[in-house]
């Protein structure tokens, strides 16, 4: 899954010099962007290489946490959209707008 998400690098820049990419741990993910758009390409991508080695990812399990955005448009999964919320518990840190 590296793969898919390092390509283009739309990490979230914290201070000068550190920034945040997606988070990794064993199989649970967090992407991170500053667009839709980038979230979008960032999903699909994951979802592309995923396919690729016989793995699904579970639309049950995945959330969708918008910051500051207007964009209402859906983040979706295979035509499916996936459900928005707030606040969201990713490895029992709970991350909130």
């Amino acid at each position: 899954m590296m793969t898919s998400t390092s390509e283009g690098k739309h990490s979230i820049q914290l201070t000068a010099q550190n920034q945040l990419d997606d988070l990794d741990f064993a199989n649970d993910q967090a992407l991170l962007s500053h667009t839709h758009e980038q979230i979008r390409i960032k999903t699909a991508s994951v979802a592309a290489v995923s396919a690729s080695v016989s793995l699904n990812i579970h639309k049950g399990k995945t959330k969708v946490l918008k910051h500051n955005t207007e964009n209402s448009n859906p983040i979706t999964l295979d035509g499916e959209t996936l459900e928005y919320v707030e606040p969201f518990t990713y490895l029992g840190s709970i991350i909130d707008e």
